[in-house]
């Protein structure tokens, strides 16, 4: 079925290749090149998470996406947390499905990869601006021991306004005019600090550069003495460059860095640092912390039925649905798949966060209406509190996914707090 769906002499992106158990699996992704894995999880020689496993370690870099079957709900969401990119139901790996699945998954991982590359980049720049001046940046300028402009580079001239013929032999405080980006007060004059100091030197924080034309730029950078033969200082070059995109992609990979990049949630990294401030704040006020998780019922079958296209479109609106349920100081974080958890700092009773998974619930009875299509969702709530059932965020995230799988043996749509007879296994 799979070969026949992604045969399409139309499109010809996918070179398949088949083999019918996990020691041949292994054995050819031991050889590398390969960019997705349709991963049955019930092959005769190894099946489940434990055969997903194996792949995982032989294929870190690739695209993992397990063929699920219908009577099994429970394998797919483990591999997904352990490092799966997706699910896709057997009965659905048809000639539209399966290629816009596999197209829609390859895409977002390149996407992935270019923010990683941008943030390497990053780094290297800072790297090299420190090692040499000729990578510090792109805007160079220089002076002599009267402070003097000597020389101006193409982007120097761009970036201040001058042109070099215009600019030699000028003070320099009048070509390279620059000022404290916080007080509006004119800046330390970095050339002169590295003759006097005889070293290079960094540019002040929040410096801004006034153009000749009177607009401003944040640069950033540094400032070196030039030595003659002899050793003596004759001047200091100034190598510096616009700041405020290395500023803009920095402050973007840190907010990636703590963020779901589909519903902008915070990610679990950030929820652990949360939770870790609110116990700290709970013990001083002596109150306590509660976590919810969260799945949603029939997505599943949303997702496989729709495609990932709405299904991604179902996660955003339910994780809209779950902010407007809970107070600003509170957390919603995407867990994983269609798994949420809400923190909740500072309740002071434990059915505080039986209240708030009334709420929840109440939230989700209207139906969700999405491209002509109208579904209702129903939620598996399960209840953790700090101190309660644990002081450690590990634990009780453990303590409430079993809680919630209790409440989805229940019936679904429904919650259920831990107790200790729950074993939290999946």
């Amino acid at each position: 079925m799979i070969l026949k769906a992604l045969a399409d002499p139309e499109d010809g992106s996918f070179q398949v290749e088949w083999v019918t158990c996990l020691a041949d699996a292994l054995g050819r992704l031991a050889q590398g090149r390969i960019d997705v894995v349709l991963l049955n999880l019930t092959l005769p020689d190894g099946e489940g998470i434990e055969a997903f496993d194996q792949v995982l370690q032989a294929a870190p870099d690739a695209l993992i996406l397990v063929l699920s079957a219908a009577d099994d709900e429970e394998t797919a969401p483990r591999a997904l947390r352990r490092g799966a990119h997706d699910d896709l139901a057997k009965g659905h790996a048809d000639a539209y499905w399966l290629p816009r699945a596999l197209r829609y998954v390859t895409e977002r991982k390149t996407t992935e990869r270019v923010l990683r590359q941008a943030e390497e980049r990053l780094f290297e720049e800072k790297e090299r601006s420190r090692v040499t001046l000729d990578s510090i940046g792109d805007a160079v300028l220089a002076t002599d021991l009267a402070y003097k402009v000597t020389y101006l580079n193409p982007m120097a001239e761009q970036m201040t306004g001058w042109s070099q013929a215009q600019a030699l032999g000028r003070p320099l405080a009048e070509v390279f005019n620059i000022i404290d980006g916080t007080t509006r007060d004119l800046a330390a004059n970095p050339a002169q600090r590295a003759i006097e100091e005889d070293r290079t030197v960094g540019l002040a924080m929040d410096c801004v550069l006034i153009h000749r034309d009177g607009t401003e730029t944040l640069i950033e950078d540094s400032a070196a003495p030039i030595h003659n033969r002899e050793g003596r200082v004759t001047g200091a070059v100034i190598v510096f460059h616009d700041g405020s995109q290395a500023r803009d992609v920095t402050e973007k990979m840190a907010h990636l860095a703590q963020h779901d990049a589909l519903t902008g949630l915070p990610n679990r990294v950030l929820l652990k640092e949360r939770f870790s401030r609110a116990i700290a704040l709970a013990r001083r006020n002596r109150n306590q912390v509660g976590l919810l998780f969260l799945d949603l019922d029939r997505f599943k079958e949303i997702n496989d039925s729709l495609g990932h296209a709405i299904g991604d479109r179902v996660l955003q609106s339910a994780a809209e649905r779950m902010v407007g349920c809970v107070r600003a100081s509170d957390t919603v974080c995407r867990y994983g798949g269609d798994e949420f958890v809400i923190l909740l700092t500072e309740i002071k009773r434990a059915r505080d966060t039986a209240f708030a998974a009334d709420k929840l619930h109440a939230a989700f009875v209207e139906p969700f209406a999405i491209d002509g299509h109208t579904f209702h969702l129903g939620l598996s709530i399960g209840i953790g509190i700090y101190p309660d059932d644990h002081d450690s965020v590990e634990d009780l995230l453990h303590h409430a996914d079993a809680a919630m799988l209790h409440a989805k043996a229940r019936g679904r749509n429904c919650y259920r707090a831990f107790t200790a007879d729950m074993t939290g296994a999946r």
